[in-house]
């Protein structure tokens, strides 16, 4: 893997530490970068419980917390409180490595996701040359902690729900795969960065005609199901399973997991964005002649994903649950027959440069 962009700013302050102060220095920088991420992961994983308990409660029109804090503002930081206080117990048959790696393994697979979305223009941690391809790879690896967890429980309603999860994850990664592959021969690249970057003129779901369309409800479907939410939470299924893969799980081990697909919502969002709607730049180029670039593009990317998780809520609020078969069913018969078709159609579209251009 070809680190590139050398506007990055991350990679700017690394360099600038490490010519100061050394080896030192450049290690120090590497904590900083790391510490930023892990504030940015607890504080967007807090603030999307708090965001996903309203909008639940607008859709079945109720309040929601109001009591804790202005607005039940510190309800979710009064419920992490609670976890984070509770003793860690498990039943004393698990498999004590398996059942511990398991939800640092989720908590790890997620940072590492973050660290090659570009927030902004140059604000990445790293910017991959192979980074589409790196996020795809590392999704696949957050099912090995929910398959560990299903198994080191050593419950079979949890190993149940840890051998949905795999397959759900291996089913609907096919399709969200060629929804991906689909963008990227419109965009000639696999960097993130780069992607963006080629939608300066119209983004990839306006240029890229029918196709471009397919392959984003293609997308959201297949990554919706990967976070496992509503309505592809069969590995929880709560009415038959008690919780699923994390039944035996308590305190931090069970707010990882429940951490951990608030913060998958957040990186399918930020996928979406960045390959569908242009990242970063402003819609119409609204904001392309004012100053502070940089932090224009950090506004638009994070208004563009809110529009996306929004829209992730509000699936799992209005649609029931699927049964496995049905499932299933969606998938093999449907999306990936249709993401198959489409990626030819796309290439027939880029062949004969039939593009969309504003």
């Amino acid at each position: 893997m070809i680190l590139t962009n050398t506007t990055n700013y991350f990679a700017q302050f690394v360099s600038y530490m490490s010519e100061h102060m050394g080896l030192g220095g450049q290690i120090l920088a590497y904590v900083v970068i790391a510490a930023l991420y892990l504030a940015f992961f607890a504080v967007a994983g807090l603030l999307l419980v708090y965001i996903e308990r309203r909008v639940a409660a607008f859709f079945q029109l109720r309040l929601g917390p109001n009591r804790v804090g202005p607005w039940g503002l510190l309800q979710t930081i009064a419920d992490a409180l609670k976890l984070v206080s509770k003793e860690i117990f498990g039943t004393n048959r698990k498999d004590n490595l398996l059942y511990h790696t398991a939800y640092y393994l989720v908590i790890v697979a997620s940072l590492v996701a973050l660290s090659v979305i570009p927030f902004g223009k140059g604000i990445q941690a790293y910017d991959l040359n192979i980074g589409i391809f790196f996020i795809s790879a590392i999704s696949s690896v957050g099912v090995l902690s929910i398959i560990f967890g299903g198994w080191g429980s050593n419950n079979k309603y949890s190993l149940i729900g840890g051998m949905r999860s795999g397959l759900q994850m291996i089913s609907y990664e096919l399709s969200s795969g060629l929804a991906i592959l689909t963008i990227i021969l419109m965009a000639g690249t696999l960097r993130m960065s780069g992607i963006v970057e080629a939608q300066q003129g119209t983004w990839f779901i306006i240029k890229g005609h029918i196709p471009a369309l397919i392959a984003f409800i293609i997308f959201v479907i297949a990554g919706t199901a990967e976070s496992n939410r509503t309505p592809f939470d069969l590995p929880e299924g709560e009415a038959e399973l008690g919780a699923g893969y994390h039944s035996e799980y308590s305190g931090m081990g069970f707010a990882y997991f429940f951490l951990a697909e608030f913060i998958n919502m957040f990186i399918i969002s930020a996928v979406a964005v960045t390959l569908f709607f242009g990242g970063w730049l402003a819609p119409f180029h609204l904001t392309d002649s004012l100053a502070w670039q940089p932090l224009w593009g950090v506004i638009w990317f994070f208004l563009k994903v809110s529009v996306m998780i929004f829209f992730m809520m509000w699936f799992r609020w209005t649609f029931p649950r699927l049964r496995i078969d049905q499932l299933l069913t969606l998938e093999w018969k449907y999306l990936l027959p249709i993401g198959l078709l489409n990626i030819i159609l796309m290439a027939v579209v880029v062949y004969f440069n039939l593009l969309v251009r504003f």
